[in-house]
């Protein structure tokens, strides 16, 4: 969403010019690889990492991602990247919308202070420095109403998925528990 909402920007394409939308949907390119154990993300054969994170796209990505045109192409090609593979994805309808057929289903959570405090930490190591802890908590808490809300697709923890609370975790008891649901599950 984030890469399809840059290209959007990019290229002066507005929320409701759903028929450039659809175009552009043709003709981008998205790929996703690791590179020393770290997530990279190509546009059009672009690394787009930095890019993805920063304010502009930030501000936008949540409409962007309610756009169904937008969704139904994103949803195929999550879709089309796990084809006959086991993986682990996260987003915020994969356990509802995306794979609501998955074996394990965790719903992720913290508070929205630590969210952003998180993402202001990263954006710091990334080199991003524009956006303030304060922006990055408006936005969370701005898109955590808008996806709620949403008629496409809306953030809501699954009936079957198990909920974990990480406001209070590192990154290692994360995975622990992670990794202990999934074999409790298998």
């Amino acid at each position: 969403y984030r890469c399809v909402t840059l290209y959007m920007i990019r290229n002066n394409i507005g929320l409701d010019e759903e028929e450039k939308i659809k175009e552009l949907l043709t003709k981008i390119d998205i790929n996703l690889t690791k590179e020393n154990g770290i997530p990279k993300f190509y546009l059009d054969g672009e690394d787009v990492s930095k890019q993805i994170r920063e304010k502009e796209v930030n501000e936008l990505v949540s409409q962007v991602s309610h756009i169904p045109v937008v969704r139904e192409n994103m949803v195929n090609l999550q879709r089309k990247m796990a084809e006959g593979k086991r993986v682990i994805m996260e987003g915020r309808d994969i356990g509802t919308n995306v794979f609501p057929n998955a074996n394990v289903k965790i719903y992720l959570d913290a508070t929205p202070e630590e969210r952003a405090n998180r993402r202001y930490k990263q954006n710091l190591e990334s080199g991003i420095t524009d956006i303030s802890y304060e922006e990055i908590l408006q936005n969370v808490i701005f898109r955590d109403n808008n996806d709620k809300t949403s008629s496409v697709a809306p953030l809501k923890q699954a009936e079957d998925a198990v909920y974990v609370d990480s406001s209070d975790l590192t990154i290692e008891q994360v995975v622990d528990k992670i990794i202990s649901i999934i074999k409790e599950r298998e």
